[in-house]
């Protein structure tokens, strides 16, 4: 696992930066997009923003190379720079594997293309093929991997629903959906207190308070996050069988579900 962690993380700063997008005030603060300027920083923002993004990536990719099938197709949605593709591409040792990874960002594509093109990338690049389309809009066909690392919270959340029956009618039985979400939470002092752990977080990552809340503001009327039940009741409700949590830090959790 710590190969993993280790040569993504180098690859990816090849051709990114650290993150400065919030350090100076805005006049005008404009909704989140992964555009160019994010996609520029990615790697840095994610890594400094969320507590266990790197265990997370690992781990799907250890976890899809246990319930991969063969002659089968793996997915990674929303795949901004393809790390969940990476490393789903590390993990299963198979002729026949075969990684789709969608985003609907042709910058987050175009870095994610450079990094998998990059030697430190060690993959074939070949088994992954890159997609720019609306997870909503595509099919989802012979599945027995699909991961979603942090992308259904900026779903709208009445296409939520229907995205996931789509994705459990699309997989194999025995087929695995790993599922990583931000969390709301319904007890407000639960909720303040996950959320100053988060911020606490982001500053040990060395991000200025204005920083933090800059991008706070730019994201809440696009990162729309739910309750750990209401995801689970959703999984449940789409088909899944068993739906499990096997990963936590503050108010990010990570789910396996499967058909």
């Amino acid at each position: 696992m710590g190969r993993i962690i280790v040569n993504l993380k180098s690859a990816s700063m090849l051709i990114t930066q650290q993150d400065r997008l919030y350090s100076n005030p805005l006049e005008t603060l404009v909704d989140f997009n992964f555009d160019e300027k994010v996609a520029s920083v990615f790697p840095d923002m994610i890594n400094r923003s969320v507590p266990g993004y790197a265990s997370i990536v690992a781990m799907s990719g250890i976890l899809a190379a246990e319930f991969f099938q063969p002659q089968t197709r793996c997915y990674d949605l929303g795949c901004s720079l393809g790390a969940s593709a990476l490393s789903m591409a590390r993990a299963i040792n198979h002729e026949s594997l075969s990684i789709l990874a969608v985003d609907n960002s042709m910058p987050m594509l175009e870095k994610a293309q450079a990094l998998i093109s990059h030697p430190d990338a060690q993959v074939n690049k070949h088994i992954i093929q890159f997609i720019c389309a609306d997870i909503n809009t595509i099919e989802i066909i012979n599945a027995s991997v699909v991961v979603m690392n942090f992308t259904l919270q900026f779903i709208a959340r009445e296409q939520r629903t229907a995205l996931l029956d789509k994705i459990y009618q699309g997989m194999r039985p025995g087929g695995i959906l790993i599922l990583s979400e931000k969390l709301n939470f319904s007890d407000g002092e639960q909720q303040q207190l996950l959320i100053d752990m988060h911020h606490f977080f982001k500053k040990a990552n060395g991000y200025s308070d204005l920083e933090i809340s800059q991008k706070r503001q730019t994201l809440e009327k696009v990162l729309l996050p739910e309750s750990l039940q209401q995801h689970k009741i959703r999984l449940s409700n789409s088909g899944f069988t068993q739906v499990e949590q096997w990963f936590q830090c503050f108010n990010f959790v990570s789910l396996i579900a499967i058909k």
